[in-house]
């Protein structure tokens, strides 16, 4: 996704440098078998851990191309492929997709900030997951930020992890004059890559949240195998 979305921003860039034309991903998400049992054709398929993660690196790849993209497509909302809410009759279960778009809302109407992960030393290589030749980054992600009618500023950063069996402890900071300072909501979504919500247990896969007293212009997070992870806290900036 991040490959194509590059590209064409190169050549949009090319022909348009004012940015007048903006970019539309449509349609986007996880395509596999349908469930056994289903109509072929209505391409009904289980959600799992891995498609959240799936969603999270894309909405990462979106928010950090805000610039160019206006509009970015899940196929589908409901029932169909990497559906985020699933219906049988009368009831209805949220799939892990479904907490991801929840835990990222605070993404829009926000600004995009500039963000880039950094190996130090001789850490461990969370860098890539070499998949067939092709390197996949384990972790991705995206920051922005929102300043209210009284100047008081929320960070939202949301961050995945794609390696099944490695957490990570990252060290995130911010520029040079700002600081957190105050309640940061950290809101984790994690389990093993084929753990699903079904009718019968709806809440296996669920968002865990937890707050932490952020200050200072560094804290440390640790982020588990396999995860999802939103975070918001208030932040100041001097001068």
């Amino acid at each position: 996704m991040e490959e194509i979305i590059e590209r064409h921003v190169k050549i949009m860039d090319y022909h348009d440098p004012e940015q007048k034309v903006g970019l539309i991903v449509d349609e986007w998400g996880t395509w596999y078998d349908v469930e056994p049992g289903t109509n072929p054709g209505f391409l009904y398929q289980q959600n799992t851990m891995r498609d959240a993660v799936v969603a999270a690196i894309n909405l990462n790849i979106f928010n950090k191309h805000s610039d160019r993209i206006i509009m970015a497509n899940i196929a589908q909302v409901v029932n169909v492929l990497q559906a985020m809410i699933l219906t049988e009759g009368m009831a209805l279960v949220k799939t892990p997709t479904y907490s991801v778009f929840d835990m990222y809302q605070s993404h829009q109407g926000a600004t995009l900030v500039d963000s880039v992960l950094l190996q130090r030393g001789d850490s461990p290589e969370w860098a890539g997951i070499d998949m067939d030749g092709v390197i996949v980054p384990s972790l991705s992600e995206s920051v922005s930020i929102i300043t209210g009618e009284d100047g008081s500023s929320q960070i939202t950063i949301t961050l995945s992890n794609a390696s099944l069996t490695e957490s990570y402890e990252i060290q995130i900071c911010l520029p040079l004059g700002q600081s957190f300072c105050g309640s940061a909501r950290i809101t984790t979504l994690s389990g093993a890559m084929n753990a699903h919500n079904t009718f019968e247990v709806p809440d296996t896969l669920c968002p865990e949240v937890r707050q932490e007293n952020w200050d200072g212009s560094c804290v440390t997070l640790t982020i588990p195998s396999c995860a999802v992870v939103s975070v918001i806290c208030p932040v100041t900036c001097e001068g």
